[in-house]
């Protein structure tokens, strides 16, 4: 199985070189390139085109909105595969969020995210899908039921999965367990809050993606939101 190769753009030295050091040692992913500002961040994607890109959005001189901007604009006729885009950063706001989306990042995530979250953040960028991290899930739906037409805000086929609900309706205890995991709590950040133990959170979980079926938490902390579960 051929590797992810990714690269790193980040100023942060000591969080550039834990993230390399992380991924490194997952044998999925290859790090083929590390920058620490935004000018030598895209002169290294233009060189190694690597399949994906961890980009921190505040960089120093240039930022990563910006690298993503330019970047995308220059390889926009490029042959598939394309580099693929996974924003990184502390801010949720979302103005930050849709002007990184507006670029043309293809994922956005947080920078508290554990390794495993960033791993599969990673391989699902590079499948071609959007990642959202649950943290910042709102901010996203949010923006687009603004801007989009109201057929177009349905296109997750959310009448499906209203009607599947009224077959398999979630409990008060699952309504409690996915709005916590629609503000991007994690499975001990949500045994705490309701005093429950981590493994009765899973098992909450893995009821809550069934009859919402979602694959992950992201997926079902979108379609809560879309189909009024969770406002």
């Amino acid at each position: 199985m051929n590797k992810i190769r990714i690269v790193i753009i980040e100023d942060h030295d000591l969080t550039r070189m834990g993230l390399k050091a992380a991924l490194q040692q997952q044998a999925q992913i290859s790090v083929v390139g590390e920058a620490a500002n935004g000018q030598q961040g895209l002169a290294l994607l233009q060189r190694v085109q690597p399949d994906v890109a961890v980009v921190d959005i505040g960089l120093p001189d240039i930022d990563g909105i910006e690298v993503t901007r330019q970047f995308k604009a220059g390889s926009a006729n490029a042959e598939p595969p394309a580099t693929r885009i996974l924003m990184l950063t502390m801010h949720d706001t979302e103005e930050s969020v849709m002007a990184a989306f507006a670029a043309g990042a293809d994922s956005y995530s947080v920078k508290d995210i554990d390794i495993e979250k960033l791993v599969e953040a990673i391989q699902l960028t590079h499948e071609g899908q959007v990642w959202i991290d649950p943290a910042i899930a709102r901010i996203v739906l949010t923006q687009a039921k603004r801007i989009a037409p109201p057929a177009a805000v349905g296109t997750d086929n959310s009448d499906d999965y209203a009607q599947v609900l009224e077959m398999s309706p979630l409990t008060e205890r699952e309504l409690e367990v996915l709005e916590l995991i629609v503000a991007g709590s994690s499975n001990a950040q949500i045994a705490e809050q309701l005093y429950i133990t981590v493994g009765t959170v899973k098992t909450h979980v893995c009821s809550i993606l069934n009859k919402l079926s979602a694959s992950d938490r992201t997926q079902a902390a979108v379609r809560a939101l879309r189909t009024g579960l969770v406002q």
